[in-house]
Protein backbone atom coordinates (compact mmCIF):
# COMPACT_ATOMS: atom_id res chain seq x y z
CA UNK A 1 0.00 0.00 0.00
CA UNK A 2 1.42 3.37 -0.98
CA UNK A 3 0.09 6.66 -0.70
CA UNK A 4 1.55 10.09 -2.16
CA UNK A 5 1.18 11.83 0.74
CA UNK A 6 1.77 11.36 4.31
CA UNK A 7 -0.43 12.88 6.62
CA UNK A 8 0.53 14.00 10.38
CA UNK A 9 1.26 11.18 12.46
CA UNK A 10 -0.45 12.27 15.51
CA UNK A 11 -3.96 12.84 13.68
CA UNK A 12 -3.43 9.15 12.10
CA UNK A 13 -2.86 7.94 15.32
CA UNK A 14 -5.92 9.67 16.83
CA UNK A 15 -8.75 8.91 14.06
CA UNK A 16 -7.71 5.15 14.26
CA UNK A 17 -8.84 1.98 15.90
CA UNK A 18 -6.86 -0.96 17.18
CA UNK A 19 -8.97 -4.02 16.16
CA UNK A 20 -7.88 -7.71 15.34
CA UNK A 21 -7.41 -7.87 11.80
CA UNK A 22 -6.66 -10.98 9.84
CA UNK A 23 -4.53 -11.72 7.05
CA UNK A 24 -3.48 -13.65 3.59
CA UNK A 25 -0.53 -13.83 2.23
CA UNK A 26 -0.97 -14.49 -1.70
CA UNK A 27 1.79 -16.57 -3.76
CA UNK A 28 2.40 -14.01 -6.79
CA UNK A 29 4.45 -15.70 -9.88
CA UNK A 30 8.00 -13.79 -11.23
CA UNK A 31 7.17 -15.23 -14.39
CA UNK A 32 7.93 -19.15 -14.29
CA UNK A 33 4.42 -19.92 -13.53
CA UNK A 34 1.17 -18.39 -13.25
CA UNK A 35 -0.15 -17.86 -9.65
CA UNK A 36 -3.34 -19.84 -9.35
CA UNK A 37 -3.18 -20.29 -5.44
CA UNK A 38 -3.85 -18.25 -2.72
CA UNK A 39 -2.59 -18.97 0.66
CA UNK A 40 -4.70 -17.73 3.61
CA UNK A 41 -3.49 -18.31 7.29
CA UNK A 42 -5.01 -20.66 9.63
CA UNK A 43 -6.12 -17.60 11.88
CA UNK A 44 -8.85 -16.91 8.65
CA UNK A 45 -11.86 -19.59 8.41
CA UNK A 46 -12.39 -19.77 4.10
CA UNK A 47 -16.07 -20.65 3.22
CA UNK A 48 -16.09 -21.99 -0.63
CA UNK A 49 -19.91 -22.06 -2.63
CA UNK A 50 -20.37 -22.60 -5.94
CA UNK A 51 -23.69 -20.21 -6.07
CA UNK A 52 -24.48 -18.11 -2.40
CA UNK A 53 -28.32 -18.51 -3.99
CA UNK A 54 -27.79 -22.33 -4.23
CA UNK A 55 -29.39 -24.29 -1.57
CA UNK A 56 -27.52 -27.17 -2.24
CA UNK A 57 -24.64 -27.82 0.18
CA UNK A 58 -23.62 -31.04 -1.32
CA UNK A 59 -25.66 -33.51 0.50
CA UNK A 60 -25.22 -31.83 4.17
CA UNK A 61 -27.30 -29.49 5.64
CA UNK A 62 -26.04 -27.59 8.87
CA UNK A 63 -28.01 -29.95 11.18
CA UNK A 64 -25.81 -32.53 9.72
CA UNK A 65 -22.85 -30.26 10.47
CA UNK A 66 -24.22 -30.40 14.43
CA UNK A 67 -24.45 -33.81 14.39
CA UNK A 68 -21.03 -34.79 13.12
CA UNK A 69 -19.47 -31.73 15.48
CA UNK A 70 -21.04 -33.76 18.52
CA UNK A 71 -19.53 -36.77 17.14
CA UNK A 72 -16.27 -35.13 17.03
CA UNK A 73 -16.52 -33.50 20.60
CA UNK A 74 -16.95 -37.18 22.23
CA UNK A 75 -14.32 -38.79 20.49
CA UNK A 76 -12.25 -35.88 21.64
CA UNK A 77 -13.43 -36.03 25.16
CA UNK A 78 -12.28 -39.82 25.29
CA UNK A 79 -8.99 -39.65 23.93
CA UNK A 80 -6.31 -40.03 26.25
CA UNK A 81 -4.70 -37.51 26.76
CA UNK A 82 -1.01 -38.68 26.52
CA UNK A 83 -2.40 -39.91 22.95
CA UNK A 84 -4.23 -36.33 21.93
CA UNK A 85 -0.57 -35.29 22.79
CA UNK A 86 1.18 -37.49 20.51
CA UNK A 87 -1.70 -36.85 17.67
CA UNK A 88 -0.90 -33.29 18.03
CA UNK A 89 2.77 -33.65 17.28
CA UNK A 90 2.18 -35.56 14.66
CA UNK A 91 -0.24 -33.46 12.80
CA UNK A 92 2.53 -30.16 13.29
CA UNK A 93 5.12 -32.69 12.23
CA UNK A 94 2.67 -33.44 9.17
CA UNK A 95 2.09 -29.49 8.23
CA UNK A 96 5.37 -28.85 8.86
CA UNK A 97 6.55 -30.86 5.67
CA UNK A 98 3.72 -30.15 3.53
CA UNK A 99 4.59 -26.40 3.84
CA UNK A 100 8.16 -26.81 3.61
CA UNK A 101 8.17 -28.57 0.49
CA UNK A 102 5.99 -26.16 -0.77
CA UNK A 103 8.27 -23.26 0.50
CA UNK A 104 11.35 -24.81 -0.58
CA UNK A 105 9.39 -25.72 -4.22
CA UNK A 106 8.35 -21.84 -4.26
CA UNK A 107 11.83 -20.67 -3.64
CA UNK A 108 13.16 -22.99 -6.81
CA UNK A 109 10.74 -21.30 -9.28
CA UNK A 110 11.14 -17.98 -7.77
CA UNK A 111 7.85 -17.12 -6.69
CA UNK A 112 6.71 -13.63 -4.79
CA UNK A 113 4.58 -12.81 -2.65
CA UNK A 114 2.43 -10.16 -1.35
CA UNK A 115 0.33 -9.29 1.83
CA UNK A 116 -3.48 -8.82 1.54
CA UNK A 117 -5.22 -7.46 4.56
CA UNK A 118 -8.54 -9.00 5.48
CA UNK A 119 -11.20 -6.90 4.30
CA UNK A 120 -12.61 -7.05 7.63
CA UNK A 121 -9.45 -4.70 9.01
CA UNK A 122 -9.83 -1.47 10.81
CA UNK A 123 -7.41 0.91 8.58
CA UNK A 124 -4.34 1.68 10.08
CA UNK A 125 -2.69 4.75 9.73
CA UNK A 126 -1.96 5.98 6.49
CA UNK A 127 1.93 4.24 5.49
CA UNK A 128 3.46 6.35 2.67
CA UNK A 129 6.60 3.23 2.57
CA UNK A 130 6.37 -0.37 1.17
CA UNK A 131 5.30 -3.33 2.70
CA UNK A 132 6.96 -6.61 1.03
CA UNK A 133 5.68 -10.09 2.13
CA UNK A 134 8.95 -12.30 1.79
CA UNK A 135 9.58 -15.71 2.97
CA UNK A 136 12.92 -15.98 5.06
CA UNK A 137 15.17 -19.07 4.69
CA UNK A 138 15.94 -21.58 4.15
CA UNK A 139 17.52 -22.57 7.61
CA UNK A 140 20.77 -24.67 7.03
CA UNK A 141 19.80 -27.15 9.18
CA UNK A 142 15.76 -27.18 9.64
CA UNK A 143 15.80 -26.10 6.37
CA UNK A 144 12.59 -24.01 7.59
CA UNK A 145 11.29 -20.89 6.15
CA UNK A 146 9.69 -17.81 8.11
CA UNK A 147 6.87 -15.69 6.74
CA UNK A 148 7.84 -12.32 7.35
CA UNK A 149 6.35 -8.44 6.34
CA UNK A 150 8.70 -6.03 6.22
CA UNK A 151 7.43 -2.16 6.46
CA UNK A 152 10.15 0.27 4.80
CA UNK A 153 10.16 4.00 5.30
CA UNK A 154 9.96 5.61 1.86
CA UNK A 155 13.68 5.85 0.07
CA UNK A 156 13.73 9.57 0.22
CA UNK A 157 13.44 9.60 4.27
CA UNK A 158 16.08 7.04 4.59
CA UNK A 159 19.13 8.20 6.16
CA UNK A 160 22.28 6.05 7.69
CA UNK A 161 20.59 6.88 10.83
CA UNK A 162 17.30 5.05 10.07
CA UNK A 163 16.29 2.71 12.82
CA UNK A 164 15.18 -1.19 11.38
CA UNK A 165 13.07 -2.82 14.35
CA UNK A 166 12.67 -6.91 14.24
CA UNK A 167 9.55 -7.57 16.32
CA UNK A 168 8.92 -10.76 18.07
CA UNK A 169 5.17 -10.86 18.62
CA UNK A 170 3.15 -12.51 21.64
CA UNK A 171 1.78 -16.14 21.74
CA UNK A 172 -1.73 -15.68 20.11
CA UNK A 173 -1.23 -14.19 17.39
CA UNK A 174 0.48 -13.54 13.85
CA UNK A 175 2.23 -11.18 11.52
CA UNK A 176 -1.52 -10.27 9.83
CA UNK A 177 -2.94 -9.80 13.50
CA UNK A 178 -0.35 -7.47 14.39
CA UNK A 179 -0.89 -4.92 11.02
CA UNK A 180 -2.38 -2.17 12.60
CA UNK A 181 0.61 -1.57 15.42
CA UNK A 182 3.81 -2.40 12.84
CA UNK A 183 2.71 0.36 10.76
CA UNK A 184 2.27 2.51 13.98
CA UNK A 185 5.81 2.04 14.63
CA UNK A 186 7.10 2.54 10.87
CA UNK A 187 5.13 6.13 10.67
CA UNK A 188 5.40 7.08 14.19
CA UNK A 189 8.95 6.30 14.87
CA UNK A 190 10.04 6.77 11.03
CA UNK A 191 11.32 3.14 10.89
CA UNK A 192 11.75 0.02 9.20
CA UNK A 193 9.53 -2.76 10.90
CA UNK A 194 10.09 -6.87 10.07
CA UNK A 195 7.70 -8.66 11.79
CA UNK A 196 8.31 -12.21 11.50
CA UNK A 197 5.90 -15.63 12.41
CA UNK A 198 7.68 -18.04 14.28
CA UNK A 199 8.41 -21.77 12.74
CA UNK A 200 4.49 -23.42 12.83
CA UNK A 201 2.94 -20.11 12.62
CA UNK A 202 0.71 -18.46 10.24
CA UNK A 203 2.67 -19.16 7.01
CA UNK A 204 5.79 -19.93 8.45
CA UNK A 205 7.21 -23.56 8.09
CA UNK A 206 8.45 -25.89 10.35
CA UNK A 207 7.26 -26.55 14.05
CA UNK A 208 6.74 -24.26 17.04
CA UNK A 209 9.90 -25.30 19.61
CA UNK A 210 11.79 -22.76 21.67
CA UNK A 211 15.11 -23.84 19.51
CA UNK A 212 12.90 -23.26 16.35
CA UNK A 213 12.21 -19.61 17.95
CA UNK A 214 16.73 -19.17 18.11
CA UNK A 215 16.91 -19.96 14.43
CA UNK A 216 14.04 -17.78 12.90
CA UNK A 217 15.03 -14.87 15.15
CA UNK A 218 18.58 -15.22 13.61
CA UNK A 219 17.84 -15.79 9.94
CA UNK A 220 15.58 -12.48 10.34
CA UNK A 221 18.43 -10.59 11.92
CA UNK A 222 20.82 -11.95 8.99
CA UNK A 223 18.35 -11.01 6.56
CA UNK A 224 17.94 -7.43 8.29
CA UNK A 225 21.39 -6.97 7.34
CA UNK A 226 21.55 -8.09 4.23
CA UNK A 227 18.15 -6.63 2.82
CA UNK A 228 17.14 -4.06 5.20
CA UNK A 229 19.70 -2.20 7.00
CA UNK A 230 21.32 0.91 5.87
CA UNK A 231 25.31 -0.63 5.23
CA UNK A 232 24.09 -3.71 7.39
CA UNK A 233 25.08 -1.53 10.27
CA UNK A 234 23.54 -3.42 13.23
CA UNK A 235 23.70 -0.32 15.05
CA UNK A 236 20.91 0.75 13.39
CA UNK A 237 18.88 -2.36 14.77
CA UNK A 238 16.51 -2.49 18.11
CA UNK A 239 15.10 -5.61 18.95
CA UNK A 240 11.60 -6.08 20.06
CA UNK A 241 9.91 -8.82 22.33
CA UNK A 242 6.53 -9.12 23.31
CA UNK A 243 5.51 -11.93 25.63
CA UNK A 244 6.46 -15.01 24.53
CA UNK A 245 8.84 -12.72 22.10
CA UNK A 246 11.24 -11.29 24.79
CA UNK A 247 12.46 -15.13 24.21
CA UNK A 248 14.07 -14.89 20.96
CA UNK A 249 14.62 -11.13 21.45
CA UNK A 250 16.86 -11.64 24.81
CA UNK A 251 18.81 -14.62 22.74
CA UNK A 252 19.25 -13.02 20.03
CA UNK A 253 20.94 -9.48 21.90
CA UNK A 254 22.91 -11.96 23.72
CA UNK A 255 24.76 -12.97 20.76
CA UNK A 256 25.01 -9.99 18.88
CA UNK A 257 26.96 -7.49 21.25
CA UNK A 258 26.34 -4.55 18.25
CA UNK A 259 22.83 -4.66 18.13
CA UNK A 260 21.67 -1.19 18.38
CA UNK A 261 18.76 -1.58 21.63
CA UNK A 262 16.39 -4.10 23.19
CA UNK A 263 12.89 -3.49 23.86
CA UNK A 264 10.82 -5.75 26.14
CA UNK A 265 7.21 -5.46 26.13
CA UNK A 266 4.98 -7.39 28.75
CA UNK A 267 7.87 -9.94 29.14
CA UNK A 268 8.74 -12.97 31.96
CA UNK A 269 12.15 -13.66 33.70
CA UNK A 270 11.64 -17.48 32.34
CA UNK A 271 8.88 -19.48 31.21
CA UNK A 272 8.89 -21.62 34.01
CA UNK A 273 8.90 -18.88 36.19
CA UNK A 274 5.57 -17.80 35.03
CA UNK A 275 3.69 -20.55 36.43
CA UNK A 276 6.11 -21.11 39.60
CA UNK A 277 8.78 -19.21 41.75
CA UNK A 278 9.87 -22.23 42.39
CA UNK A 279 13.21 -23.77 40.71
CA UNK A 280 12.80 -27.51 41.65
CA UNK A 281 11.27 -27.89 37.98
CA UNK A 282 14.53 -25.66 36.52
CA UNK A 283 15.54 -28.51 34.06
CA UNK A 284 12.74 -27.95 31.80
CA UNK A 285 12.62 -24.23 31.88
CA UNK A 286 12.27 -22.34 28.56
CA UNK A 287 13.11 -19.14 27.64
CA UNK A 288 15.58 -18.16 30.26
CA UNK A 289 16.04 -14.35 29.62
CA UNK A 290 16.80 -13.34 33.34
CA UNK A 291 19.82 -15.46 32.51
CA UNK A 292 20.78 -13.69 28.91
CA UNK A 293 20.17 -10.05 30.20
CA UNK A 294 22.82 -9.92 31.76
CA UNK A 295 24.81 -10.47 28.54
CA UNK A 296 23.18 -7.76 26.37
CA UNK A 297 25.57 -5.55 25.71
CA UNK A 298 22.95 -2.56 24.33
CA UNK A 299 20.85 -0.10 25.87
CA UNK A 300 17.12 -1.65 27.14
CA UNK A 301 13.92 -0.11 28.03
CA UNK A 302 11.04 -2.29 29.43
CA UNK A 303 7.04 -2.11 29.01
CA UNK A 304 5.23 -3.77 31.76
CA UNK A 305 1.12 -3.32 32.83
CA UNK A 306 1.00 -3.00 36.69
CA UNK A 307 -2.55 -5.03 36.34
CA UNK A 308 -1.09 -7.64 34.21
CA UNK A 309 -2.30 -11.31 35.46
CA UNK A 310 -0.71 -13.25 32.87
CA UNK A 311 2.55 -12.16 33.31
CA UNK A 312 3.17 -10.50 36.87
CA UNK A 313 4.88 -7.21 36.61
CA UNK A 314 7.15 -8.39 38.93
CA UNK A 315 9.08 -9.70 36.21
CA UNK A 316 9.41 -6.81 33.98
CA UNK A 317 11.02 -5.31 37.49
CA UNK A 318 13.28 -7.87 37.64
CA UNK A 319 14.54 -7.68 34.00
CA UNK A 320 15.22 -4.16 34.08
CA UNK A 321 16.62 -4.43 37.32
CA UNK A 322 19.59 -7.22 35.99
CA UNK A 323 20.52 -5.00 33.01
CA UNK A 324 23.73 -3.06 33.99
CA UNK A 325 23.43 0.06 35.04
CA UNK A 326 24.70 1.82 32.03
CA UNK A 327 22.24 0.39 29.80
CA UNK A 328 19.21 0.63 31.75
CA UNK A 329 16.86 3.32 29.96
CA UNK A 330 13.55 4.75 31.60
CA UNK A 331 10.73 2.03 32.13
CA UNK A 332 7.36 2.25 31.50
CA UNK A 333 5.36 1.02 34.33
CA UNK A 334 1.79 1.10 32.68
CA UNK A 335 -0.35 1.83 35.99
CA UNK A 336 -3.91 0.79 34.73
CA UNK A 337 -3.03 -1.80 31.89
CA UNK A 338 -2.62 -5.29 32.12
CA UNK A 339 -1.03 -7.72 29.35
CA UNK A 340 -2.64 -7.39 26.00
CA UNK A 341 -4.14 -4.28 26.10
CA UNK A 342 -1.15 -1.40 27.07
CA UNK A 343 -1.66 0.35 23.80
CA UNK A 344 -5.32 0.32 23.44
CA UNK A 345 -7.11 3.77 23.02
CA UNK A 346 -6.32 6.85 21.83
CA UNK A 347 -4.09 8.37 24.65
CA UNK A 348 -2.10 5.23 25.04
CA UNK A 349 -1.54 4.74 22.00
CA UNK A 350 0.03 8.31 21.60
CA UNK A 351 2.25 7.56 24.80
CA UNK A 352 3.48 4.66 23.72
CA UNK A 353 4.70 6.06 20.83
CA UNK A 354 6.16 9.44 22.18
CA UNK A 355 7.89 6.99 24.88
CA UNK A 356 9.38 4.63 21.77
CA UNK A 357 10.35 8.17 20.30
CA UNK A 358 12.20 9.10 23.82
CA UNK A 359 13.95 5.69 23.33
CA UNK A 360 15.12 5.95 20.21
CA UNK A 361 16.64 9.79 20.96
CA UNK A 362 18.54 7.57 23.79
CA UNK A 363 20.28 5.46 21.72
CA UNK A 364 21.65 8.30 19.44
CA UNK A 365 23.29 10.06 22.59
CA UNK A 366 25.03 6.27 23.69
Amino acid sequence: HNDDDDDDDSDDINNADNDDPRESLNRISSGKKPAAESMITPKTKVMKRDNDNNDNNHGMDESDDDDHDDDDDLEQKNVHPAKALTDRALALRKRAKIVNERDNLDAKNGIIYKFIPDPRLTRPPSFSGRIEAVKIGPHHRTKNFVAALIYRVRADRVTERTKTIIYSHGNATDIGAMYFMQVVLAKGLQCNVIMYDYSGYGESGGVPLENNTYNDVEMVYDHAINNVVQNGDERQIVIYGQSVGSGPSCYICSQKPSVGGLILHSPFMSGMRVLTPSRALACLDIFPNINRIKYVKCPVMVIHGVLDEEVHISHGKALHDAVPEDLKRNPWWVRDRGHNDITDGRAKLIEYVQRLKSFFESLERS
